[in-house]
């Protein structure tokens, strides 16, 4: 049983990962630690004494924090001792996820994908910032909106939740996926104020679709079949009204095993590299500002720009 209830930190991740270098998917690892209830407004690292025993205290967020860097999750901790808790790391199955899936692209993103069982707004690193996003665009001046990429419509599903007007909102979600879109139909079937298309988003102004007043893309348009920059400026210029608003949101995250990891990660890198993630949000940063749009940045996991027009 390892126990790290007087252990550094820098010798736990080493031990960890020696460990967890030794089991396959689905294997777990349990070590003692001081129980982090028994203690209040406490920084990771206090030394605490106890019956005469020396702690070192780390509260359960670093540990959480831990096991999603070493690749695994955190089970339900147990009691072991009147001050030491139990936990057990999981290591996750790191080809259960749809970044690897291997099946024609037009239905990676489908519903019977694995990307199908992500959920966004379950998460709060996501729907928290989404809904903040939301309110900085000011969703209840907004009556045309437009979402690229809208899959099956988890962005809708929350306008629906927090507009004042959304009877009177004209929604417009446009994808690619044959599936996600008739998912999409039917979910919100008895909404007659959203339409839904399946489209080439690179071939967009053949729609000849009147400019919206928010356009909203959540991981679409950084696609390695889209040219990103062109994409962006063209919808500015040709979809988006002078006082409209725009929320892109960037993914900073990888979906495996059923979590949710933080860290942009590209080919060629075995750990997180978020260089091209910026070098997106800037350029779109920079662009907007050019076209006199207020830019805010918010986020975690997902990285959300929004912009709101300037008045003049």
């Amino acid at each position: 049983m390892l126990n790290f209830s007087n252990t550094s930190l820098t010798n736990i991740i080493e031990k960890l990962t020696q460990t967890l270098n030794t089991l396959s998917a689905k294997e777990r690892v349990s070590f003692e630690v001081l129980n982090p209830d028994i203690a209040s407004s406490t920084y990771s690292g206090n030394r605490l004494i106890f019956n005469n025993e020396h702690y070192i205290y780390r509260g359960y967020k670093a540990w959480i924090d831990l096991a999603q860097q070493l690749s695994c999750r955190m089970l339900t901790p147990k009691e072991k001792t009147q001050y030491t808790v139990l936990i057990t790391y999981e290591l996750l199955n790191s080809d259960d996820s749809f970044h690897k899936t291997i099946i024609q692209k037009e239905e990676k993103y489908g519903t019977d994908s694995i990307f199908g069982q992500i959920h966004k707004n379950e998460e709060p690193a996501f729907l928290y910032y989404y809904k903040q996003a939301l309110k900085n665009a000011s969703i209840n001046k907004r009556v045309r909106i437009l979402n690229l990429g809208v899959n099956s419509g988890d962005e809708f599903e929350v306008i629906k939740e927090v507009a004042d007007n959304f009877k009177n909102l004209e929604l417009t979600g446009i994808d690619y996926c044959e599936s996600a879109i008739n998912s999409a139909k039917k979910k919100f079937s008895e909404d007659a104020n959203i339409n839904f298309l399946q489209f080439d988003i690179t071939k967009l102004n053949d729609l000849r679709l009147e400019k919206f007043d928010l356009i909203i893309s959540i991981g679409t348009l950084q696609s390695s079949n889209l040219e990103y920059n062109r994409v962006l400026m063209s919808l500015v210029q040709n979809q988006l009204k002078r006082d409209g608003a725009m929320i892109l949101g960037f993914p900073n995250c990888r979906w495996i095993d059923g979590e949710i990891i933080y860290g942009a990660k590209v080919k060629n890198y075995n750990f997180s590299e978020m260089g091209l993630l910026y070098k997106d949000v800037i350029f779109a940063k920079k662009y907007l500002q050019q076209k006199k749009f207020r830019v805010t940045l918010t986020g975690k996991d997902y990285i959300f720009l929004t912009a709101t027009a300037i008045k003049n």
